[in-house]
């Protein structure tokens, strides 16, 4: 079990900083290992991103110390995605089997384990005062929407899992979007999320391929090249956009005010 700790940052952070210092404050690049789970706490709005991969046993969601409860969920809600084979997370005792990019919405106080050789569990958790239930999505069966256009090489499928419409959750919100082939920008035109963080996780990707993730304020931009299985985490004050060089998907993840997704502000690609 390993927990990396991130703290919050300002903006003139982004603005500043050496290609090291910003891979190290808002890139997450270990963070599935087989047998474990590896998590990434960050102060942005006290999110947990975690990687399990369960191997050829059964793996449970433990408790982090960094969150001073006996128990990971005790006062966090959950929510899962699955980017690698077919495999099973057991919530209080129940299996819900999630293939590739199906998700599972767990609320606060259940017990959580995984299976599933060569399945790879995504896994983001935000603070909840209120219990849901338990909801799986299955991304052959929710209709997902349609944004971009290929004109501007930006045609992409949204599934909205957890999003403020549908199932319920205390500030959680999350899905996955497909990149439409002969497309590569994954959010454009970008925008702010003010009240809310929201991080990118990176999949499908081949091994030699990258995502030049864009971050900051509008106007001081900087870059990020991100591979597969990696995440970047956004804080409120800071657009996020990106394009690849090869087919992708990625899970958005986002946690803070509300639970409106329509609540940002676009910016203008010229105002980049």
């Amino acid at each position: 079990m390993t927990v990396d700790l991130r703290y919050a940052t300002d903006p003139e952070t982004v603005e500043t900083a050496t290609t090291t210092e910003l891979r190290s404050r808002y890139l997450i690049e270990d963070l599935f290992a087989s047998g474990e789970v590896r998590a990434v706490y960050t102060h942005e709005d006290r999110m947990v991103v975690a990687g399990a991969v369960p191997g050829d046993g059964a793996l449970a969601l433990p408790s982090f110390d960094v969150t001073g409860t006996l128990s990971h969920l005790e006062r966090r809600e959950l929510g899962v995605v699955n980017v690698g084979e077919p495999g099973e997370v057991i919530v209080d005792g129940a299996p819900h089997k999630l293939n590739a990019l199906d998700g599972l919405y767990v609320g606060r106080g259940s017990n959580v384990a995984f299976t599933g050789e060569g399945a790879c569990f995504y896994l983001v958790s935000a603070l909840a005062d209120v219990t849901y239930p338990v909801a799986r999505f299955s991304r052959d069966t929710v209709e997902p929407v349609h944004v971009g256009d290929p004109a501007t090489a930006s045609s992409r499928l949204l599934y909205r899992y957890v999003w403020g419409g549908g199932h319920p959750s205390c500030q959680l919100q999350f899905g996955v979007t497909v990149v439409s082939d002969g497309s590569v920008w994954n959010t454009m035109p970008a925008h702010l999320h003010r009240r809310r963080t929201e991080v990118y996780l990176y999949t499908g990707l081949p091994a030699d391929a990258r995502v030049l993730h864009i971050l900051g304020q509008p106007g001081a931009t900087r870059h990020l090249f991100v591979a597969n299985r990696q995440a970047v985490i956004a804080p409120s004050w800071s657009v996020h956009a990106g394009a690849g060089t090869a087919p992708y998907a990625f899970v958005w993840a986002m946690a803070g005010e509300n639970t409106d997704y329509g609540d940002l502000a676009p910016v203008a690609v010229a105002a980049l």
